[in-house]
């Protein structure tokens, strides 16, 4: 059941708004809390009922360690870090059962040339996302941040269904408090009209624009065998908008589904790609991530307190853990290494006191994320190569069309063919290109038009707009979120 689909937008979300309001409005709290939390694990199990009995474990476990951790506050310290690391072991393990198996197997039969079966598992929806966000749960309470809920609040603050598949990854104190709070539980028209606004923003960056960039990026990746210079950038181009307007649009729909609950969820995006370092671009980019990969492993290991070489290893073991969060291969693993790289480089060029013209800072901090998303997208080396390639070392082809306007560039090595056919039509990729660019740079993002934004006319008539053009684009418009898959 998909953000982007009928049952979901028409049926599920109505019913489970009217049903939370109703019984807080007839004083049932319990039992909108109740209702809130079978309706988010029926939601997680509309893919899968298999995957059901997972989560329910995991929650039942993690509440119990947490509340053993911030019960014992009078134990030896020695005992509650056992229990903290076990509790931790226990949720990695897991994790790396069901995403990493198949992924170890895999490197040892190539490295000794051994033929280990492989577990063929499937991967639990969300593992990835309630795995941190309850390791993060376990941390706090063995420092004495967190306050004892009963298994309902914390079920709720587990399963919430707007955040549950793909984020954003939340710490219990912005959540917990929310629910208990009185004043949440009636229902706000000003609240109610925002998270509207919010989520049908949300709807038409997923539908309307990252779906549309889908087929040129999987042409390029996927299908074409090779690449010229302009296919090539185009299809990095492509999938780099993709993701972006994919996941910031899916975190856009969660944050305006939440706020339809009076439940505000924490922001993941304010337009990465704006950013003019690369450490900007990670205060900007799935922020809740970077968040959690700063306190929960870059700090412990030492941060930046124990001198330069090792806050500059904190840095790349930081981003490799990253790499390796998000999926079970090099590929992933790379990705990470290079922006932990990027991430050392930016911190020996600032010990230098230079400060770099903003323009060129954004277009090596652009491109370089642009590059480095061709290694999270390629499903192999070949395929990252072959992009790569082609961006680098590939032939400029211009559309035949333009061979009698722009023939004097045949003098430099210019040639006339395709253009880029084999990816998609020239000028809806040439147009649709330009625009990303202008909506992720020159506009402001949906953070600032939703704190803009009043109840009134014209408001409700542009988020009509909205909604009903994506509303109708499901008819010839299937796709998952991108970030289901980690």
């Amino acid at each position: 059941m998909l953000f982007n689909s009928y049952i979901f937008i028409f049926i599920f979300l109505p019913v489970v708004l009217f049903a939370y309001f109703f019984l807080n409005y007839k004083k049932l709290t319990s039992s909108a809390k109740v209702l809130l939390v079978v309706a988010s694990l029926f939601y997680y199990s509309w893919w899968n009922v298999l995957y059901l009995p997972l989560i329910l474990v995991s929650m039942f476990f993690n509440y119990y360690i947490g509340n053993q951790l911030s019960k014992e506050k009078n134990t030896k310290r020695n005992s509650k870090k056992s229990l903290l690391t076990f509790g931790v072991v226990c949720n990695l393990s897991l994790l790396g059962y069901f995403k990493y198996a198949d992924f170890f197997i895999s490197n040892i039969n190539s490295v000794f040339d051994s033929a280990i079966p492989l577990l063929e598992l499937a991967l639990p929806l969300a593992i990835s996302f309630f795995t941190f966000q309850q390791i993060a749960y376990l941390v706090d309470s063995y420092r004495g941040e967190t306050k004892e809920y009963d298994f309902l609040n914390y079920s709720l603050f587990v399963t919430f269904f707007p955040q549950l598949i793909a984020g954003p990854i939340v710490h219990h104190k912005e959540m917990m408090p929310q629910f208990a709070n009185s004043e949440n539980k009636n229902f706000s028209h000003d609240n109610f009209a925002a998270g509207f606004y919010l989520f049908s923003l949300g709807l038409f960056k997923k539908v309307v624009i990252a779906d549309s960039f889908a087929p040129w990026a999987n042409a390029g990746f996927d299908v074409a065998e090779t690449l010229n210079l302009l296919e090539a950038w185009a299809t990095s181009l492509s999938w780099t908008f993709q993701l972006y307007f994919d996941f910031s649009g899916y975190t856009d729909m969660a944050l305006g589904i939440a706020l339809l609950f009076n439940i505000r969820l924490p922001l993941n995006f304010n337009s990465p790609y704006k950013a003019l370092s690369i450490q900007d671009f990670w205060r900007r980019w799935h922020m809740t991530l970077s968040r959690f990969l700063r306190d929960y492993i870059y700090i412990p290991l030492g941060g930046n307190r124990n001198g330069e070489f090792k806050t500059l290893n904190n840095l790349m073991i930081t981003f490799i853990v990253g790499g390796i969060w998000h999926g079970a291969g090099w590929t992933f693993i790379f990705w990470g290494f290079l922006h932990g790289i990027a991430l050392v480089i930016h911190r020996l060029w600032g010990k230098l006191g230079i400060k770099m013209n903003n323009i060129l800072a954004w277009f090596l901090t652009f491109n370089f994320a642009n590059i480095a998303w061709v290694f999270f997208r390629a499903t192999s080396w070949e395929d990252a190569i072959k992009v790569l390639k082609g961006m680098f070392s590939g032939a400029i082809e211009l559309p035949a069309a333009l061979a009698n306007k722009l023939s004097f560039l045949s003098d430099y090595g210019v040639e006339f063919g395709s253009g880029l056919q084999k990816i998609g039509p020239n000028s809806e990729i040439i147009i649709g290109l330009i625009l990303a660019f202008v909506i992720a740079l020159a506009l402001n993002n949906t953070n600032e038009l939703v704190e803009k934004f009043k109840p009134k006319w014209y408001n409700f008539a542009i988020v009509a707009v909205f909604f009903v053009y994506a509303v109708v684009a499901f008819l010839t418009v299937k796709s998952e979120f991108l970030y289901f898959d980690f």
